[in-house]
């Protein structure tokens, strides 16, 4: 696509458009069903991953037949996402606000080919850096790396914010089921106190290692976090020098790092070319390494590169992420869908929803195009989840019976790291994954209700539309490669609908704005003294918080 074009200009988008306004709200895929016996071998597709295990995809009770599907890839096609593509996996600046790279598909780049940026190859940094938290890692969960007092490593606490939190923090808990008894992760991300205070209320100095991640080690709620963690070490430790037993910094800043007093043999290193919310792959990812060891923290890797080379060569017609960011595009921009559920029938993936809000929402909630003019559609979709079976006694009332269209994603694993009970919870839990996606596509009739002996008033309480579309996501098991391949697919969901409206789904200008006036309000709380700037409203509340704060 000319990087002029709006979405909307291209043909397909109106053709698409005139499809919609044609069948769209009279389109049935109960009826498809009943059509076509090998809909559900048509429209799924199964993935197989590195190591032989299989993730399948069934898209079959989307609201497309062939005709709607061959439409939106030939809209990816006039879109330019397959330029796009190749642009970034060529190391090209697609970040054009920022006139960077987009090269988080290299820190997975286990095959170690060739990947440049600006002439130089990444391959065997990234594999350096890598390299170095394997020995690091091996080193902690060994007992060989001690504190200071000779005692080893029992709790690691990664300070970071965004991207540098919300990765490893989902990561971690995917990944439970890996973890080395007796090591244990925390994280802290909130600049309110009571994160910390919390966080360090059980631990002990002599055992804990702080893992501060900050790329420029000037993130003002990391560093402020840190040297609260710094100063509550120092209260049992007492030596600053014993701070490089305890301190390591992922970060690029060397001057910061060692000022603050960690040895800067203990530093990580990741390039500007990897965004934040990319960035659980490379050092970011080192409390992950520890946690669940370096070897299952390469697999993580490689089931990531397995999507990543799926996504690369695989035809836009087979291509699971492609047909994932096209029925998002779909939803969003005909149907007039806002939302997007994403419901893991797995406890350990109780994150994951957060962690893919970052992804999908600060990439793609932008309203100008790459041409620098504003959108006349819809963008980036709200997306938001829970872990089922939770989910369904919150929120799931909405989704059946609700005014809203709310797409949707369920999550399972074939196979449980728990099979208590000979199994009984988790044949529960799959019942409840296959159940909701075919009541959401079924739905109840005014007949089948009244059948079950509903009369009067009380019979239009307990009809189901149906048709509310679901993709269901089935895994043999959720291992490393697996979650490693999971998040790469909805990185690349994320990049087809972010080519295909033409935005750049890879700055987050819409983050700087209330940090910078955070900074300018911050000095103003400083004293007593009344503010006398700002807009009303603001003025008020920040002398009434003067007022009443301690």
């Amino acid at each position: 696509m000319s990087s002029f074009k709006l979405a909307s200009e291209l043909p397909a988008w109106k053709k698409l458009q005139a499809t919609y306004d044609s069948v769209g709200e009279k389109f049935s895929v109960k009826d498809e069903f009943s059509k076509d016996s090998s809909r559900f071998e048509t429209f799924s597709r199964t993935f197989e991953n590195y190591d032989g295990s299989k993730i399948l995809f069934d898209f079959s009770k989307n609201l497309v037949n062939k005709e709607i599907l061959d439409q939106l890839i030939e809209l990816a096609k006039e879109a330019g996402v397959e330029k796009l593509r190749d642009e970034m996996f060529a190391g090209d600046h697609i970040n054009t606000t920022e006139d960077r790279a987009v090269y988080h598909v290299a820190l997975r780049n286990r095959a170690l080919k060739k990947m440049p940026v600006d002439g130089k190859d990444t391959a065997k940094e990234v594999d350096d850096v890598l390299q170095h938290m394997k020995e690091f890692s091996d080193e902690v969960r060994s007992g060989k790396w001690t504190g200071y007092t000779g005692k080893a490593i029992t709790d690691v606490v990664n300070v970071g914010i965004g991207g540098s939190d919300l990765g490893p923090v989902m990561v971690t808990e995917a990944l439970k089921a890996y973890a080395q008894p007796g090591l244990n992760v925390h994280f802290v991300s909130n600049i309110d106190g009571t994160h910390i205070a919390e966080t360090l209320k059980n631990l002990n100095a002599e055992t804990t290692l702080f893992l501060i991640a900050s790329k420029t080690f000037t993130t003002a709620e990391t560093i402020t976090n840190a040297n609260s963690a710094k100063s509550w070490f120092l209260e049992h430790a007492k030596d600053k020098a014993h701070i490089a037993k305890h301190f390591a910094a992922l970060s690029t800043n060397e001057k910061e790092v060692a000022k603050f007093g960690i040895d800067t043999k203990n530093m990580f290193e990741f390039n500007d070319w990897v965004g934040g919310r990319y960035s659980v792959w490379s050092a970011i990812g080192l409390s992950v390494a520890i946690y669940i060891g370096y070897d299952n923290f390469e697999a993580f890797l490689k089931g990531a590169e397995a999507v990543d080379q799926h996504f690369l060569t695989t035809p836009l017609e087979q291509n699971i992420p492609v047909l994932g960011g096209l029925l998002s595009v779909w939803y969003n921009n005909f149907y007039g869908a806002q939302t997007h559920l994403v419901a893991p029938f797995d406890q350990y993936l109780h994150r994951f929803p957060a962690y893919l809000q970052q992804l999908s929402m600060e990439s793609n909630g932008k309203s100008v195009t790459r041409a620098n003019v504003y959108t006349n559609y819809q963008t980036g979709t709200i997306l938001f989840g829970e872990p089922a079976t939770n989910a369904q006694h919150s929120f799931f009332q909405l989704v059946h019976q609700g005014t809203k269209l709310i797409p949707a994603d369920f999550i399972l694993a074939a196979q449980s790291h728990n099979p208590i009970e000979n199994n009984l919870h988790q044949r529960m839990l799959a019942s409840n994954f296959f159940a909701q996606a075919e009541a959401l596509m079924v739905g109840k009739s005014t007949e089948q209700v009244k059948a079950e002996g509903a009369t009067g008033g009380l019979v239009p309480h307990k009809e189901f539309s149906g048709n509310r579309p679901t993709t269901s996501i089935l895994a043999q098991k959720i291992t490393p490669a697996n979650l490693g391949a999971l998040i790469a697919y909805y990185e690349h969901v994320t990049f087809t609908e972010g080519a295909v409206w033409n935005i750049n789904s890879f700055d987050q200008w819409g983050v700087e704005l209330g940090k910078v006036l955070a900074k300018v309000i911050g000095k103003e709380l400083d004293d007593k003294t009344k503010v006398e700037t700002h807009d009303a409203s603001t003025r008020g509340l920040i002398n009434q918080f003067k007022e009443w704060s301690i």
